[in-house]
């Protein structure tokens, strides 16, 4: 079993990853609930925010973290 060394992890790009872990699978799951209490347009849009925040989350990372 091999560990791995975090110490290069700097605590904004640890706190931006974790911010945005919550709230992209907290629209995800929140968007399966709508779904399956048949609020399909409440569901589309949280699946469509869950999609914009990976976006959002994709380009800060390339912008400032590369």
């Amino acid at each position: 079993m091999t560990t791995d060394d975090l110490s290069g992890v700097s605590a904004g790009l640890f706190t931006i990853g974790v911010v945005f872990i919550l709230l992209v699978f907290g629209l995800l799951s929140f968007g399966i609930l709508q779904m399956f209490q048949q609020r399909y347009r409440r569901g589309w849009y949280c699946f469509g925010f869950a999609a914009v925040s990976f976006a959002v989350f994709i380009w800060i990372l390339n912008r400032w973290y590369s």
